[in-house]
This record gives C-alpha cells, sequence and structure tokens, in this order.
C-alpha cells in the first residue's frame, strides 16, 4: 500500500491508525459506537487482526492501536469470554492489560496476562506478537536483565526485525524505567550495525538519541543549554545524517508505523538546528501527527504547527534553528 497520499496538504491531526485505512474504518465506527453493540464490536476488531494475517509487523501496529483504542472498553474481555482459545482474542486482551498497566504504572493481574501470552504463543507457535506483549510485562514488572533476553529472543527468533519488540527493549534498558542511559547505549551499539537502513526497527538508533535529548532537555540548567550538542557529531549525527537522506523517500519505508518513524525523525532535525532539511519530511507526513515526540513539552499538534513552520521558513531562507 502507499506510504502517504499524494495530497500535497492536510491540517496536521492525531490519527493513531496512521495511514492504515483499514484500521482507520475500524477506529471510526467504534468510535460511533455507544457501547450498547458488543458482539459488533468484537467483530470489527477480530476482523482488522485476520486481515493482516502473517503480516507480523502489520498485525503489531493494528493490535497495539486497538489496545490502547479499547482498553477501557471491555471488548477485549467480551471477545475472549466468547472465544477463550482464540489466539488473536488472547492477544488482544492481554495488551488491553499492558496498556492500562503501562498507563498506570503497574498490572492489576500479571499472572493472567503472562498465562494469556503463553497460551496464544502455544495456539499460533510463529507468531511474535504474545512475546512483543511480554517484553512490555518485563518493563513493568522490572524482570531481570537475562528473563528480559530471553523472551527477547523468542520475539526476534520469530521477526528479526519487529518494531514493537525493538521499542519495548529499548523502553526496558531506558533510564525512565530503571534502567541507564549506558544499557540504552549499549543496545543501540549492538543492534545497530546489523539492521537494514529500511527494516521496521530502524529507527530504534534515532528514537534514542531524541529520549536522550528530551532528558537532557528536561534536566534544566546547563544540561539543557547544551542538550543540541548531542547532534553535533559522532553516531549520533551519522545517523540522523543517514536518516535526513533516506527515510522520506518514496517507497523507501514500508512498514506500518513509518509515519510514527517520520515524527520523530521531523523532530531530531528541528532539535538538531536542521530545520530547514524537515521540510519534506513535514511535506511527506501530510500533517500526520504522533503524540510523541512533540508532546514533550506542550501540546502535540501546536508544537508540530510551529515547527513545521519553522521548517517552511528555513526552506525560504529564513530561520532554520529548532
Amino acid at each position: 500500500m502507499p506510504l502517504f497520499s499524494s495530497r500535497t496538504s492536510r491540517r496536521p491531526r492525531i490519527a493513531p491508525e496512521l495511514d492504515d485505512a483499514g484500521l482507520a474504518r475500524v477506529l471510526g465506527r467504534l468510535s460511533k459506537r455507544s457501547g450498547g453493540g458488543r458482539a459488533q464490536d468484537v467483530a470489527l476488531v477480530s476482523s482488522a487482526l485476520e486481515e493482516a494475517g502473517d503480516d507480523w509487523d502489520r498485525r503489531a501496529h493494528r493490535a497495539s492501536v486497538l489496545a490502547e483504542a479499547t482498553a477501557d472498553t471491555g471488548i477485549a474481555a467480551a471477545w475472549l469470554a466468547r472465544e477463550p482459545e482464540h489466539a488473536d482474542a488472547l492477544v488482544l486482551h492481554a495488551w488491553t492489560c499492558l496498556a492500562r498497566g503501562l498507563r498506570d504504572g503497574r498490572l492489576e493481574d500479571a499472572g493472567q496476562v503472562i498465562s494469556q501470552c503463553r497460551r496464544a504463543a502455544e495456539l499460533r507457535p510463529e507468531d511474535p506478537l504474545p512475546w512483543v506483549v511480554l517484553l512490555g510485562v518485563a518493563r513493568v514488572e522490572r524482570y531481570a536483565q537475562n528473563e528480559v533476553n530471553a523472551i527477547w529472543r523468542e520475539a526476534t527468533g520469530r521477526d528479526r526485525w519487529h518494531r514493537e519488540a525493538y521499542l519495548q527493549m529499548l523502553a526496558y534498558l531506558s533510564p525512565e524505567e530503571g534502567g541507564s542511559s549506558a544499557a540504552v547505549l549499549d543496545f543501540v551499539d549492538v543492534v545497530r550495525t546489523r539492521i537494514p537502513a529500511n527494516a521496521p526497527c530502524a529507527a530504534v538508533e534515532l528514537t534514542a538519541a531524541v529520549r536522550q535529548y528530551q532528558g537532557l532537555v528536561a534536566q534544566g540548567g546547563v544540561r539543557a543549554m547544551t542538550a543540541g550538542q548531542l547532534w553535533d557529531g559522532g553516531q549520533v549525527a551519522a545517523a540522523l545524517d543517514q536518516a535526513a537522506a533516506l527515510w522520506a523517500k518514496p517507497g523507501f519505508f514500508q512498514h506500518a508505523a513509518a509515519p510514527a518513524d517520520l515524527n520523530v525523525l521531523a523532530y531530531a532535525l528541528c532539535a538538531a538546528g536542521r530545520a530547514a532539511e524537515a521540510h519534506h519530511v513535514f511535506q511527506t507526513l501530510q500533517g500526520m501527527v504522533t503524540p510523541w515526540p512533540w508532546n514533550a513539552d506542550g501540546p502535540a499538534i501546536q508544537r508540530f504547527e510551529q515547527h513545521q513552520a519553522k521548517a517552511e521558513r528555513g526552506r525560504q531562507g529564513g530561520v532554520g534553528g529548532a
């Protein structure tokens, strides 16, 4: 499917489905329901996952968005009650529990989530998704590193470049969740040279850099004042250069969450004082905004619009900085 529309521009908006038209239709129908048609809701959600088939990347994108969208609706629980041995029902219910757990900082019943993932893995052994959800459980429960590594091998053994697996591992290792900056750097150093430039997980290095930059800014003082130096040289600058040269090219990225990664690229270029170079990325995005990374210092859409305007001015020879 084409990555983006051919339209020249659209008003900035947050669209969790990104450019997945089928998922957008499902979310639209769910949003119009008042909660009375539980069977119809279940049918919509189950069909969205079934249509993804063994496209593990598309399947993970749809499952993650649907889990967030239905976390407080009871749809996943209703589906699981009707089909307790359906792998998709088990995974979605586990992910909705994880979504709430990540939001609240605790899982209501970690054992139940784990057993549902294990059963889903038994029913569909080739699917990496149950193991990806278990990586999320490891974040909340703060598993030991050796336990996380074992789950990581199961997930990436089924889909080597699984975007969500890499992001879950990155979050587990982050200082914000009990890891450390050194652990993140070690992980990025290990995987950097192995990942194909257009793989679904290709943005893991730039994502780590943006999180590091935002962490420095959040500390205030001298660290915030010098945070921009992160982009000035070394491997981070090289990663940003490569992303700027390749990611927004038509057809370069094919994975479902490519627009989210392009949001990261646009933000990084602006943070690095290279707003003019971000102009093409903003054009490619067609106003498709992801909450993170823009919401680090204000409303996401507002910050996106401000940086987009700055990129336009930079392209015309005006202000180019962040």
